[in-house]
């Protein structure tokens, strides 16, 4: 073969390489292979056969507006010691950061004021290194002050800070949701403050009658309102974040935890509220400190899936939290009626689970059994579970087909419902099985 051909053979092998490199530099040679693989390795791939033909001097490509010959070395991944850093960990963090930036606008601080003595002095309790409820252990979570009275001729009086707590915005025109033990003083004045520092008047909408929720108003418009989540699907070790009005003092306190338990329940007292049951409760080792009653649990998609609740004051890092689901109808039938109305069924009971069913040698481990302590009947008199024929030892299975379990426990599955609704009970008595109907009654 002659000079010619040789010549003529290497422009034509140049001109198929050229027509490849082209192609590939624009994403149309072997598109699939070029979204399944690194672009770079692929073009760098196609450039290399360029570097092995010695009399050819045009093997310089043009990346990024620098001359740079190619390689095979480059292809190789570049040798190093040090290790890769987790990305997921990162991911985690910013989840959180950016859950923070989303919430800020929307938590907010309560303060209630009240006109007192002038005179009043704060006392000091010699018990607070314990706890306020030494006594009893489960408080709720706000910040209250304690006055003694001491008259000296003419009494003078101004209004003063005596609790706050924290709430969330469920709507832009000013609807905020807390706890009702936060704005249980009917003789205060309660102020709602934003994290920007504006101040506004609050209004009381309406008060649970059962669970520890309460719905108020402010006079504003273009707020950011926090989205609900499903609290039905949480997980133990799941990571959530506390956000409130830690101490009365450090507003928009973040703490970040994990859910520790489900289902819940506890007897809550504190700051002159009267001891209450609550029942169904989340249970976090995020940090929850007085003040932040009232305050969001936020999931990490930066959705409220349980309400701030009560501590255990003598423990390190538990407290409760209301699920969402539980309290959801409610936050809807407060706004649009102005008042809470609680379908009551009239029974006290516990929630089965395996470790309850075997230790009390029944054959079922879900459902709720209906017993009471000591004394008290299970059934209430002249209750909506007497009437239809509910019986203390009653294990009620589903309510309308919806199986009773830790995850769907009878009060939230109720409270689905409306008073006068007629609710269809699969109970077990013994050894038969019952369908039984109840009319919900109103509390």
């Amino acid at each position: 073969m002659n000079n010619k051909s040789i010549s003529v053979t290497l422009k034509l092998i140049l001109l198929v390489l050229t027509i490849n490199i082209f192609l590939v530099a624009n994403d149309v040679y072997f598109p699939k292979v070029s979204e399944a693989m690194n672009q770079e390795l692929i073009k760098k791939l196609f450039v290399w056969p360029l570097n092995q033909i010695p009399t050819i001097q045009t093997s310089i490509i043009k990346t990024e507006n620098q001359d740079s010959k190619v390689s095979l070395n480059n292809l190789l991944p570049e040798k190093t010691d040090e290790k890769i850093i987790y990305d997921e960990k990162i991911d985690y963090e910013q989840r959180i950061i950016n859950v923070v930036k989303q919430a800020d606008q929307s938590v907010v601080s309560i303060v209630a004021n009240k006109y007192l003595p002038v005179a009043d002095v704060h006392i000091l309790n010699p018990f607070d290194m314990f706890g306020e409820d030494l006594f009893n252990p489960f408080g709720f979570n706000f910040e209250i002050r304690d006055y003694q009275q001491q008259p000296q001729g003419d009494q003078q009086y101004e209004k003063q800070e005596v609790a706050s707590g924290s709430g969330f915005v469920i709507t832009s025109d000013g609807y905020i949701v807390t706890n009702k033990h936060v704005i249980a003083d009917s003789k205060a004045e309660y102020t709602v403050f934003l994290n920007d520092g504006s101040k506004y008047n609050a209004k009381i909408i309406a008060q649970d009658p059962v669970e520890d929720f309460a719905l108020i108003k402010i006079d504003a418009n273009n707020l950011k309102p926090l989205s609900l989540g499903d609290s039905s699907k949480l997980q133990l070790g799941q990571t959530v974040i506390a956000i409130g009005n830690a101490l009365g003092e450090f507003q928009n306190t973040i703490s970040v935890g994990v859910i520790s338990g489900l289902n819940r329940s506890i007897m809550a007292s504190g700051g002159g509220i009267a001891a209450e049951k609550l029942n169904d409760l989340l249970q976090t080792d995020a940090a929850i400190n007085r003040g932040n009653s009232g305050g969001p649990l936020l999931s990490l998609d930066g959705k409220v899936i349980g309400m701030n609740t009560a501590v255990v004051a003598s423990a390190q890092n538990i407290g409760f939290a209301i699920p969402i689901n539980k309290i959801r109808g409610t936050i809807e039938q407060a706004i649009k009626t102005g008042k809470i109305t609680v379908p009551y069924m009239g029974v006290y009971f516990i929630q089965l689970d395996k470790t309850l069913a075997e230790a009390k040698k029944l054959d079922v481990d879900y459902g709720a059994l209906l017993e009471a302590e000591k004394d008290i009947k299970a059934v209430i008199k002249d209750s909506p579970a007497e009437k239809a024929g509910l019986k203390d030892g009653d294990i009620i299975l589903s309510v309308n087909k919806i199986k009773i379990t830790a995850k769907t426990p009878l009060a939230t599955v109720v409270r689905n419902y409306k008073p006068g609704d007629v609710i269809v009970l699969e109970v077990k008595r013994g050894k038969e099985i019952l369908n039984i109907n109840l009319t919900l009654g109103e509390k």
